[in-house]
């Protein structure tokens, strides 16, 4: 499943998307962001359990104004978040 984690409004779309079933909760993009967005929770979509990366509550409004210092300039570079999720379990839109 793809959680959506942000919100839309006139000027765009913002959101942070983590694969619940790709993402294996080893915390690696709780570490690399610099703006304590992203946060480990239990995976209440997997059997199985364990856990996942979720945007932080209080920052899933504010996404577009948080991680703009991140905010990729070119087509190489990518989010700290996604470049250190081994599993490809985060994407954004914006």
């Amino acid at each position: 499943m793809l959680a959506h984690y942000g919100y839309k409004d006139g000027s765009g779309e913002y959101f942070i998307i983590i694969d619940t079933e790709k993402c294996n909760g080893c915390g690696n993009c709780v570490k690399a962001c610099p703006y304590n967005v992203l946060e480990l929770v239990p995976n209440d979509f997997d059997i199985e359990g364990g856990m996942m990366a979720a945007v932080r509550e209080e920052e899933r409004k504010k996404i577009k104004y948080t991680c703009a210092p991140c905010k990729p300039t070119s087509g190489e570079r990518k989010l700290p978040c996604v470049e250190s999720c081994d599993q490809e379990a985060i994407t954004h839109s914006w």
